[in-house]
């Protein structure tokens, strides 16, 4: 099968940074406000729809406070229904006993299972994810832009793949989504997520990142499969993991791995030539270094335009040596005058990180406070803005939900005299989470898109769980949008009133 309903592993990873109406008539949430005509429910916002400035119109500051303003394209009925769902996932106990729930055995009954999906699809799938197919994906993000002027990005949800079969079934769905974007207008949609846990099996990313890790621990120890490639560790990377000799891969092992390099050559082919930027998204440090290996040796092979990489890596700048395995990756692309592309987040995985570096009896990887994290992806994102404003073929997209990180890219932006739309450097949100930022940043002047994962209510579960503890708590990620939709509630209701 293409992928399992549920993972064990999944659930435990809560820390990573949706029913669906008929065809035809998108629900929207609260960062997705469709244009009325395709409206089939709720009462229209009484402010006029949000006007996408133009560069020499745009703020020079990123301005959240007036709640009328940026929610001024949201319906009432779908601002209800945003509030409701971020305010469900604030309750951690309530949390807690979904996530028991959806990975218990009452998964295995026909009439449960059928019963919680239905509640989850109606809920909280409808919210974070953008439809069941890439069609309907792409309709949601044709609507997203048509109200807000927000792009989309198109993820195939699926993650993860554990024999050649579910890979391959995979890579059709990710040419499928390719498709689907290039049908798009280019202006409503920015690039599509490619996992590489999807078409590489788990246990082979997992004995590939040992190799390269005992490469990097023994300089006379060589790989002879091993293609061109940028570094993808730093003198401060974990290699905790691998703590003796890892037995040479097999020759199946290296006709599988071969099968994947054709998979994700495939998928970048079909981008280049459908000029689609491809973003290679993260994982665990126990498979990273084979993802990183991955996605830098498909971008020598297809970043061949100088002025806009077809391929981008991803940066967790939680790892403590996120910044030099970045600066390492930078110097070695520019050496070979290679255009490179990069998304920086801040992280995905930090409960499970710590879990098994405490388990093998080693510090965790990432930064000890969340102060040293911001002050990582502050630096890592200050240093990729130079690249990118100085003429060079970088492309920079900031993943971030942080505001404060939004404020200084926007000061560095105007420092620098960024050009906003010319697509080098651009913002990007969970769809569904920090939409007060998202329309913050897109009033600024500045590209904004939300990563829109689509896929079957089943395989969407473990992204809904993550996207759930984010949410978890009064200090949790949605805190902002869950306050200022209150505020925007409370000033409609008396403005109704009046």
């Amino acid at each position: 099968m293409a992928a399992r309903l549920l993972r064990t592993n999944f659930i435990r990873r809560p820390y990573r940074f949706s029913a669906l109406n008929p065809v035809g008539q998108p629900t929207v949430t609260a960062s997705t406000a469709v244009v009325p005509e395709i409206l089939s429910f709720g009462q229209q916002a009484p402010e006029p729809p949000v006007h996408h400035p133009k560069p020499n119109e745009a703020h020079h500051d990123i301005d959240l406070s007036d709640q009328a303003r940026l929610f001024a394209s949201v319906p009432t009925s779908d601002l209800l229904r945003s509030t409701a769902v971020l305010h469900a996932a604030a309750i951690g106990p309530m949390v807690d006993l979904g996530s028991w729930v959806m990975s218990s055995k009452l998964m295995e009954t026909a009439l449960t299972r059928d019963m919680v999906l239905g509640l989850v699809k109606s809920t909280f799938y409808d919210h974070f994810c953008a439809g069941e197919d890439a069609d309907a994906a792409a309709q949601r993000v044709r609507s997203v832009y048509e109200a807000t002027g927000l792009k989309g990005m198109l993820v195939y949800g699926v993650e993860h793949a554990d024999d050649a079969a579910s890979c391959d079934d995979n890579m059709h769905h990710f040419l499928r989504t390719i498709e689907a974007a290039k049908s798009l207008p280019t202006s409503h949609f920015s690039s599509v997520v490619v996992k590489i846990t999807a078409i590489c099996p788990i246990s082979l990313l997992k004995r590939v990142s040992d190799l390269l890790r005992w490469e990097y621990k023994t300089k006379n120890f060589k790989l002879s499969w091993k293609l061109k490639s940028f570094p993808v560790f730093s003198d401060s990377s974990p290699l905790y993991h691998t703590n003796s000799e890892p037995e040479p891969l097999t020759a199946e092992e290296e006709r599988e791995l071969e099968a994947a390099h054709v998979r994700i050559q495939d998928i970048c082919r079909k981008c280049q030539e459908s000029n689609v930027p491809l973003l290679v998204d993260a994982e665990d440090t126990i498979l990273q270094p084979a993802i990183d290996y991955m996605a830098y040796s498909s971008a020598i092979l297809f970043n061949a335009d100088k002025d806009r990489p077809i391929v981008y890596n991803t940066i967790q700048a939680y790892l403590r040596d996120a910044g030099e395995r970045l600066h390492l990756a930078v110097q070695e692309a520019e050496k070979e005058n290679v255009p490179m592309g990069f998304k920086l987040v801040r992280g995905a995985y930090m409960s499970s990180e710590a879990r098994l570096a405490d388990s093998l009896g080693h510090k965790s990887p990432v930064h000890d406070t969340i102060q040293n994290t911001h002050d990582c992806y502050n630096n890592c994102m200050t240093f990729l803005m130079e690249k990118a404003s100085n003429g060079s073929g970088f492309g920079v997209v900031l993943a971030t939900h942080n505001a404060d990180s939004g404020r200084l890219a926007s000061k560095k932006a105007s420092e620098l005299n960024i050009d906003k739309e010319n697509g080098k450097i651009e913002f990007a949100q969970l769809y569904g989470m920090s939409d007060a930022l998202s329309f913050g940043l897109k009033r600024a002047g500045f590209n904004v898109s939300k990563y829109m994962p689509f896929g079957p209510v089943e395989t969407a579960i473990p992204y809904l769980v993550r996207r759930a503890y984010e949410n978890r708590g009064m200090m949790a990620t949605g805190a902002t949008d869950r306050h200022l939709m209150r505020m925007e509630l409370k000033r409609r209701l008396l403005a109704g009133n009046a």
